[in-house]
């Protein structure tokens, strides 16, 4: 049986949101070598998809494995620049749990990517609400989302909250940076 907890792989992209939210799926099967592959901060080669379609196509995966396994080759095709195809797998992940909070945050991830910020920061805030296991993501997202819609003040305080949640993560941090808090 195949058992999932949800863990983030992530690095800060110039100026985007990284893709990573990977879920775990344990085990020795196709399933998981596609998680593994989302996992790795190495860029994904054709045998990663390969086992991600194996175990999609072949594999008798619970819903649950099935949807970490789209949310997984979605991170892989984001990782190519591949974000509508990306997006369809986040999208499969959610048609088959609508809550799935790392399939949310990826798929906001992928649609900050594709410059459209008002579709993406909902999504940050469900994967928020759904309890990603990395909140400070979610945050640095919903941020990057509210600064490209013209939102100063909602996106200081989601990079604030990001660096509070991972104080050791500088991309938080850098962002941070760029903003001077002026007294009225």
């Amino acid at each position: 049986m195949v058992t999932n907890r949800c863990l983030i792989a992530a690095l800060l992209a110039a100026s985007s949101i990284p893709a990573g939210a990977s879920v775990v799926v344990v085990g020795s099967s196709s399933a998981r070598m596609c998680y593994l592959a989302a996992d790795a901060a190495s860029p994904p080669a054709r045998a990663d998809f390969q086992h991600c379609a194996v175990a999609l196509d072949e594999e008798g995966l619970t819903r649950r494995d099935r949807a970490a396994t789209y949310v997984n080759r979605g991170i892989l095709r984001l990782r190519r620049e591949m974000a509508a195809e990306a997006i369809a797998d986040f999208d499969s992940a959610l048609a088959i749990d609508p809550n799935q909070p790392e399939a949310l945050l990826n798929k906001g991830a992928a649609l900050l990517r594709q410059n459209r910020a008002e579709a993406a920061l909902p999504l940050f805030t469900a994967a928020l609400e759904h309890r990603t296991y990395r909140p400070a993501l979610a945050y640095l997202g919903r941020g990057m989302a509210n600064e490209r819609m013209g939102d100063a003040r909602a996106a200081y305080s989601d990079y604030r909250m990001a660096s509070q949640i991972e104080p050791n993560w500088s991309a938080p941090r850098t962002e941070l940076q760029r903003f001077r808090v002026v007294s009225r």
